[in-house]
């Protein structure tokens, strides 16, 4: 098991290495941010970073790199449960690892911009104006906490299907080795069409790595209300409806391949 844990450790820092890379990049880059943050640059900056690291750790580990796929394929596909928590694990430390190498590449920038949140996601988004001056600002957009909960539930019910999709044998879907760019493609419509209450977290490790890492450098806010509990939760919750849903609605009436 430790070359699966070690393959989750590396696929999700590739993740937040490109995915929150993206994000820092649009924010502090002018040309990029055109004036201020550009959400479509974003959203495609993340879906290639989960192609990436879905392809170069898919082989070692299964590529889950998501706490709320490791627990949805417990509940529902025999993914054995002792090796949900040391996968967990790994995944947050991944993602963590990912944090800091987004901070070394960007750290001149993120120094002269006062430390701005670019590791984890927030209500509203915290995204626009209130992002990138340094501050915890107020988010905007005014959706409430119970919002970011159901875009969460939502969203990462619609990653599971595309994930349980992408690796169903009965299904008539891509050729094995595409994949991770059906996964990724999913990724880009769940911040396209659901992103905008909660920034689509979709995923607790991606949040709570990169939150734990902007804690010791200094970016403010991350910690001073429960916001941080959403996604950690609701992706949970949401990837264990979603492949109920799944087997219900799709996987059950599905051919049996010969």
């Amino acid at each position: 098991m430790i070359g699966q844990l070690i393959g989750e450790v590396f696929g999700t820092f590739i993740l937040i290495l490109l995915g929150d890379g993206v994000v820092a990049n649009v924010g502090l880059a002018p040309r990029l941010a055109a004036p201020a943050y550009n959400w479509n640059t974003i959203t495609i900056g993340w879906a290639f970073a989960v192609i990436v690291a879905v392809y170069v750790s898919a082989g070692v580990s299964g590529a889950h790199l998501n706490p709320a796929v490791t627990i949805a394929l417990a509940v529902k596909r025999d993914f054995p449960w002792s090796k949900v928590f040391p996968y967990i694990i790994a995944q947050i430390v991944g993602a963590f690892l990912g944090a800091l190498g987004v901070y070394l590449v960007y750290m001149d920038g993120l120094k002269a911009a006062g430390m701005p949140n670019v590791w984890c996601t927030g209500p509203g988004s915290v995204f626009g104006s209130a992002f990138w001056g340094g501050a915890a600002g107020t988010a905007t957009g005014g959706y409430s906490f119970m919002n970011a909960i159901v875009a969460e539930i939502f969203g990462t019910a619609v990653l599971l299907w595309g994930v349980l999709a992408s690796g169903d044998s009965k299904n008539t879907g891509l050729m094995h080795n595409m994949g991770p760019f059906l996964v990724g493609g999913t990724v880009l419509a769940v911040g396209l069409s659901l992103g905008g209450p909660s920034g689509y977290a979709i995923n607790p490790a991606r949040d709570f790595g990169p939150r734990l890492f902007g804690l010791l450098v200094g970016t403010q806010g991350l910690f001073t209300d429960m916001y941080w509990l959403i996604p950690i939760f609701a992706p949970i919750v949401g990837g264990v409806i979603g492949i109920f849903l799944y087997d219900w609605f799709v996987s059950g009436y599905l051919p049996s391949k010969k």
